[in-house]
């Protein structure tokens, strides 16, 4: 009975933290549904196994939550660098005389995903609408916004589009070194709140190191187990709080 709960906790861990593709439907129960009854028996049949599995699995958890967190992150800055460096070639394309339609559609070849607003202006539908639409809905590309603004001041005024991109392109250029710099500073912070997340795994091995058992009690009884909960609930908790502050104050520079 030990062997089969321990393969159905094996089971439910590979199914909480199966990764889903962004493109495959919500079909059937949730993982987390479908992991629930092999917790359950983990738990009924080895009640101290079931404790430790629902333990690591919430850590495992927490831990993939703020993976994914990191990495939208990344993925919200490229999109930043790109807007940005397609506000550039929109301004020089435009500068050097070339239409807003041939400007879009160098745009949108060398950044695939302003292709709808390029085709926006070749059915002569409202490009300031595409580019406010595609900056909602891509993170990072906010500051489309900014370029719709200048690009429906200019049609409306009659002002030359091209000075009005190329004084967006000013703007956003401060804006990013902005953001390095306020990420550089934040990146000490987050630094640190790692080493102290990682601190715990250090004094477990320098009490093993010192012939002591802290593993044994963490694992095997029923205080060392409370103790691991909360210390994984706190230092995950500590490290989601750290990335909290530096998203809202990353949002606000």
């Amino acid at each position: 009975m030990t062997a089969v709960a321990a393969t159905s906790a094996a089971l439910a861990v590979l199914l909480l933290l199966r990764p889903v593709p962004r493109t495959e439907p919500l079909r059937g129960p949730r993982p987390l549904l479908l992991a629930v009854p092999a917790l359950v028996l983990v738990a009924l049949v080895v009640p101290r196994l079931g404790a430790l599995v629902l333990v690591l699995t919430g850590a495992a958890l927490g831990g993939l939550g703020l993976w994914r967190r990191r990495r939208r992150r990344r993925e919200a800055s490229l999109v930043a660098g790109h807007v940005l460096e397609t506000c550039e070639l929109l301004a020089g394309e435009l500068a050097a005389g070339r239409p807003p339609g041939a400007a879009l559609d160098r745009a949108a070849t060398a950044w695939p995903p302003l292709g709808p607003v390029a085709e926006a202006f070749r059915v002569g539908a409202d490009v300031p609408s595409a580019l406010r639409a595609l900056g909602d809905g891509l993170d990072g590309a906010r500051d489309l916004r900014v370029v719709a603004g200048a690009w429906q001041v200019a049609h409306r005024t009659g002002q030359g589009l091209a000075s009005a991109v190329d004084r967006v392109a000013d703007t956003l250029r401060a804006a990013a070194a902005t953001r390095r710099l306020v990420e550089g500073e934040l990146a000490s912070a987050r630094a640190t709140a790692r080493l102290v997340a990682g601190l715990p795994v250090l004094a477990l091995l320098m009490g093993t190191g010192a012939g002591g058992d802290p593993w044994g009690f963490l694992l095997r009884s029923p205080a060392g187990l409370a103790c691991l909960a909360g210390g994984l609930a706190f230092g995950l908790a500590g490290l989601w709080w750290i990335e909290a502050i530096a998203a809202e104050v990353e949002d606000r520079s």
